[in-house]
């Protein structure tokens, strides 16, 4: 049974840092591109970032870019999203997802989530 657990959310002032990580089981962690989605309340849910499953290439939305970093260990099976310089607009329930291709429209394990607060 593949498990995606993330963890790492909480609330923060503007201009803080938070870093998440999300845990997979039950499946060949380095075969799988990793990424991080997120949803405001009312809002529909929107990609953030991607990995390869060999770490080397990376993919950011712009609204993120300079601001958050997605890494991976694969040794671990984690993924890792490092966010700085965070916005109240960065308020969220962030997810992590697994897909077999990189960059690919199709995701096929989802985590359940974790709260991501940013304060004004």
């Amino acid at each position: 049974q593949v498990q995606l657990v993330e963890s790492g959310g909480g609330l923060v002032q503007a201009g803080g840092s938070l870093r998440l990580s999300c845990e997979a089981s039950g499946l060949t962690f380095s075969n799988y591109a990793m990424a991080w989605f997120r949803q405001a309340p009312g809002k529909e849910r929107e990609f953030v970032t991607t990995i390869s499953g060999s770490g080397r290439s990376t993919y950011y939305v712009e609204s993120v870019k300079g601001r958050f970093t997605i890494s991976r260990d694969n040794a671990k099976r984690t993924v890792y999203l490092q966010m700085n310089s965070l916005k109240p607009e960065d308020t969220a329930v962030y997810f992590c997802a697994a897909s077999l291709r990189y960059l690919g429209s199709r995701y096929d394990y989802w985590g359940q989530g974790t709260q991501v607060t940013v304060s004004s």
